[in-house]
């Protein structure tokens, strides 16, 4: 499974000790408060590593042909891709049902595809046709699909926090089992409203599951420059919450610290806090250019971490059946994008349906 090994030789974490465990990609992370049990170290079943493979390919082929089609002129408007990020959408959805919750950020395309939401009409929304997820109103940024657990994106900085608060509030009253994921990065732990939900999540135990995407920058602004630890799983100590910091960049890592997180959240045991390290390749929106404010050295370095990369070094999926997956996913986005270039536009009748006031 790659290099390296899973947990401390202890099989703990511990607050005093401060130990850190080693993945199997190098790095793993240490419990910051109360301490819990080291995430199981078990291999993933074949189908969930097919899964995973198939869906981090559908979201870096989905987000590279944004990038293509927009540079080309065929598609309008801007996005915020996801792509180099996709272990962590992909690790966390892997542990969650159909019927869980997502709430997601300005960067939202990664965590819809590994939710299950269609990227025909994904596309079809970044085209403003009428087959889109949100009938062509929303665009990048609102992408949701209540069918299968996606509340939303939201081009506000931690506003999502909230709406997976209130989800996991409601599952646990109505005691469905189901679990809520609020997806965040570094620069919404600047958010009043994030640390209000975290609060709320720890006297209420609800099974609510904070991802901190870290991937270095808010916007153009390295983490270093803004934070005063370099860990922003520390913070969730002032709420007695576990946290993990995890390697955003190993799929494995994150589905084995997610698949403890869901199970406390199942279990009634209240919510888990996982710092993911992660790294996007594309500037923070289409149109910035990330070489401003990064090396081209730092970019090397992430790159030969590659997520996508990692899983197929670890060999645990044939190399032949792995390019059929990726051949398979290339067809699939060719699909998509044929799908909503021949999609009709909204009427105009339809202006001010759907809008609330």
């Amino acid at each position: 499974m790659g290099s390296g090994e899973w947990g401390a030789e202890s099989g703990e974490w511990g607050v005093e000790s401060g130990e850190w465990g080693v993945g199997s990609g190098g790095t793993l992370g240490r419990i910051v408060a109360p301490s819990i049990p080291t995430p199981h170290p078990s291999l993933p079943a074949e189908p969930t590593l097919r899964w995973m493979l198939e869906h981090m390919l559908l979201i870096r082929t989905f987000e590279e042909r944004i990038a293509s089609l927009r540079q080309s002129g065929a598609l309008q408007g801007s996005a915020h891709l996801y792509a180099g990020q996709e272990a962590v959408a992909v690790g966390v959805c892997a542990r969650l049902n159909r019927d869980d919750y997502v709430a997601s950020t300005h960067r939202g395309h990664g965590h819809a595809i590994a939710k299950g939401v269609d990227t025909a009409r994904m596309m079809a929304e970044l085209y403003g046709r009428a087959t889109g997820t949100n009938h062509g109103k929303g665009g990048s940024m609102h992408i949701a699909d209540t069918s299968v657990g996606m509340l939303g994106a939201t081009g506000i900085v931690g506003a999502g926090t909230p709406l997976a608060l209130g989800a996991a509030l409601s599952a646990q009253k109505r005691r469905t089992q189901q679990v809520a994921v609020a997806f965040f990065g570094d620069g919404a732990m600047g958010q009043g409203t994030v640390y209000e939900c975290l609060n709320m999540a720890a006297i209420w135990k609800l099974p609510l599951i904070f991802v901190c995407e870290n991937n270095g920058y808010a916007e153009s602004t390295p983490a270093e420059y803004a934070l005063s630890t370099p860990d922003l799983a520390d913070r969730a100590a002032a709420f007695k919450m576990p946290a993990f910091v995890v390697d955003g960049q190993d799929v494995l890592d994150v589905y084995a610290h997610s698949g403890a997180a869901v199970e406390r959240a199942r279990n009634g045991d209240g919510p888990t806090f996982l710092e993911c390290k992660t790294y996007r390749y594309y500037g923070h929106f289409l149109g910035d250019d990330p070489h401003r404010y990064r090396t081209v050295e730092e970019e090397t370095y992430y790159r030969g971490r590659d997520c996508i990369q990692r899983l197929l070094d670890a060999g645990v999926i044939p190399e032949a059946e792995a390019e059929q997956i990726s051949t398979a996913v290339e067809e699939q986005i060719d699909a998509a994008v044929r799908f909503a270039e021949s999609s009709p536009l909204p009427d105009r009748s339809e202006l001010t349906t759907q809008v609330y006031a």
